[in-house]
């Protein structure tokens, strides 16, 4: 029966078949030891050559690091094993014996030799307890939306229209129709869904063509937004902390063995519940200024700036009320002064900068068109995102929330490269 490394302990005393790769393999003597990994665990398997053919017992030895094998034998119980288990095995069959040493076998290779062997690299035990951090969090957003009562809205990778900075965008040419961009934003089109649906949601890839090498940024990476419709400021706020709440804790529940072994401080992240602390905008430059940052009322938040604001709580933190000119074209000015607008950034705590922006978006259609204009931005390219305010507008508001970044803070992580299984930097397209 084949069974897999994390299902073990439901079989012991039974005979079971495992499939997998070599982690580590040593011998002595008329014995052998081979620990085998198959993606959900590792297990140590001890092949004596007095329970198996000679041939088998040769073929054992003869493994090297990331063999594959199938191994049979029977669970049993040994609390001095990795996992309280081992397999006392009675076949070992190879699948393939690699010719050559396994690339990645020092402890202090370089980050770019790593990153150069990528397709490798997350075979290693941090990547794969990375890589389930990720899953987890994927599947926590998933879960979080589908208990209530969102639907999920797949939006275009290729779009006419800018949703935010137009320097920051990939142009591509699209057959006749000239000009297009890789996505920035699935927000526009999820903005005409919520008309439809009420509450929707997206996941998925985003470009950004930012030339930046910072600790916090890919070229590509996933976002997960959502737009509600009559959802207005506070309701947004509340969305997004519950939203994040949510995704901590199931992580903590789901992978807090994964976090453990990256050495995670998890009693960091038992703190991340709603409500969270929220400042202004205007609080937090009178704040910058006073710690002796030079900046000005108007300019945004840079990643020392954003640190300098979240290191003073111990969870996320929203900066509210950004100035109008300072955010993007589509954001409601706030009714009690129209030079800031009604949005929010929320900030991770531990230096991981923003993992949310957010905002009311603008409903009249006036309003909007000016604003298109004072950009200068093409009228004729958002005339549908326009139509969505003559009929049936209503105020409405929404949010992004970058996926990698959000695994980064969860998960610990130095570099935001690691929390993406193939990353795309300013440098890197491969592997």
């Amino acid at each position: 029966m084949w069974v897999y490394v994390k299902d073990l302990k439901k079989h012991i005393g039974k005979e079971v078949e495992l499939r997998g790769w070599v982690w580590r393999s040593r011998s002595s003597g008329k014995i052998a030891f081979v620990n085998l990994r198959d993606g959900t665990g590792i297990v140590q398997v001890v092949v004596e050559a007095s329970s198996v053919s000679p041939e088998v017992f040769k073929n054992t030895k003869m493994l090297r690091l990331e063999s594959s094998l199938i191994v049979r034998g029977k669970v049993k119980e040994e609390p001095r094993a990795p996992g309280g288990i081992e397999i006392f095995a009675s076949e070992v069959e190879p699948i393939q014996i690699p010719k050559d040493d396994f690339p990645i076998q020092k402890p202090d290779h370089s980050i770019d030799y790593l990153m150069e062997h990528r397709h490798l690299w997350i075979r290693s035990r941090r990547q794969v307890h990375i890589l389930n951090i990720r899953d987890a969090v994927l599947k926590a957003i998933r879960k979080f939306y589908w208990e209530r009562g969102f639907v999920q809205v797949d939006t275009p990778i290729f779009t006419g229209a800018i949703g935010e900075a137009a320097g920051n965008l990939f142009e591509l040419d699209y057959f006749d129709y000239g000009k297009v961009y890789l996505a920035q934003t699935g927000q526009l089109y999820l903005e005409a869904a919520c008309m439809a649906l009420g509450k929707v949601y997206n996941l998925g890839p985003t470009f950004r063509a930012e030339k930046s090498k910072t600790r916090r940024h890919l070229i590509e990476f996933w976002m997960n937004e959502a737009e509600v419709a009559y959802y207005e400021h506070d309701d947004n706020l509340k969305l997004q902390e519950d939203l994040v709440s949510y995704i901590v804790k199931y992580v903590i529940e789901n992978a807090g063995e994964h976090l453990k072994a990256l050495g995670r401080d998890i009693t960091k992240l038992e703190k991340v519940e709603a409500p969270f602390p929220r400042i202004t905008y205007t609080e937090a430059v009178k704040f910058l200024q006073k710690k002796g940052y030079d900046i000005e009322w108007g300019k945004d938040f840079g990643g020392d700036e954003e640190t300098e604001i979240a290191k003073q709580f111990e969870k996320p933190v929203f900066v509210t009320h950004y100035p109008r000119k300072a955010k993007a074209f589509y954001m409601q000015p706030d009714p009690d002064n129209p030079e800031v607008v009604l949005c929010d950034d929320l900030l991770a705590p531990e230096g991981y900068g923003e993992i949310i922006g957010a905002s009311q978006r603008i409903h009249d259609y006036d309003l909007l068109l000016e604003r298109l204009k004072e950009f200068n931005l093409p009228v004729e390219a958002y005339d549908w995102y326009l139509d969505l305010r003559k009929f049936g507008t209503v105020p409405h508001s929404g949010f992004g929330l970058g996926v990698e970044r959000t695994i980064a803070w969860i998960a610990g992580l130095e570099h935001i490269r690691e929390a993406i299984p193939f990353a795309r930097t300013l440098y890197r397209v491969y592997p």
